[in-house]
């Protein structure tokens, strides 16, 4: 009786373990599309090398008392699994791109520093500037 207890906690703790792992690194919590000018896309690491990225993002930013309203910068850090993938993004630096990603939980180091992955390039263009 007391064996049969062992092998079923034993079972629920490896069960538990694993339904973690999985939602916690490989379940894609959200997907979506972010645009804005690539700013830089390295390939690095010391025991995984992994393609990071980085997308500026500009946007408005208000101000709570009506003064001050002004331009703020966002950074969408990524990182890329797909080497092709990473390999055009690395002949757009400095354009104006839309990416593809998917949201985990948390980041493997094999898959690279980030729980953001860009998985496609929807599209690139120049960057817009607008002269004040």
């Amino acid at each position: 009786m007391k064996k049969k207890i062992i092998l079923f906690t034993t079972f629920v703790l490896l069960l538990a373990a694993a339904a973690f792992v999985y939602f916690r690194f490989y379940f894609v919590f959200g997907d979506g599309v972010k645009a804005g000018d690539l700013n830089q896309i390295t390939y690095k690491g010391y025991v995984w090398k992994t393609y990071e990225g980085r997308l500026i993002q500009a946007g408005f930013r208000g101000s709570k008392t009506g003064v001050g309203a002004g331009i703020e910068s966002f950074i969408f850090d990524f990182s890329v699994e797909d080497e092709e993938v990473a390999n055009d993004l690395m002949k757009c630096s400095g354009k104006s791109v839309e990416l593809h990603y998917k949201e985990y939980l948390g980041a493997l180091p094999w898959r690279g520093k980030q729980k953001h992955i860009v998985d496609k390039i929807i599209s690139v263009s120049e960057p817009q500037f607008s002269s004040f």
